[in-house]
């Protein structure tokens, strides 16, 4: 009687070590996008930590990542990264990066194209 009652721990210990060796030996699942430090940027903006050309030096470094590792951006990265050039009045880059975060994402178009149309008039005055 004990004897068999052995035999089944030892078979659920068994059962159980094999279920978490094979679980370890998983790979994980790579993220859909390269989030570098962007988070913290965008907190710090709204915390207004820094001013709008650190912010861009910033965002550009961890665009150049993203590029050097062949990842995508995440959405809106582009867009926060334009309004940001709008800031400080490069309204080209601008509508560069509305036009690519509108390419990358085509579900923001409406609201894509509502921003390029309220920075036609800030590119027509230059």
């Amino acid at each position: 009687m004990k004897t068999l009652a052995y035999q089944r721990a030892a078979r659920c210990a068994m059962l159980i070590l094999s279920l978490s060796v094979m679980a370890g030996c998983a790979t994980r699942q790579q993220p859909l996008y390269y989030w570098g430090g962007y988070q913290l940027q965008v907190y710090g903006h709204f915390k207004g930590e820094k001013g709008p050309e650190e912010q861009i030096q910033a965002l550009e470094e961890i665009r150049e990542q993203a590029a050097a590792e062949g990842k995508a951006l995440p959405p809106g990265f582009r867009a926060h990264l334009a309004m940001l050039y709008g800031q400080t009045g490069r309204s080209e880059q601008l509508v560069e990066h509305l036009e690519t975060e509108k390419k990358q994402f085509p579900e923001s178009s409406a609201y894509v194209d509502f921003l390029l149309k309220k920075a036609k008039p800030a590119q027509e005055g230059k």
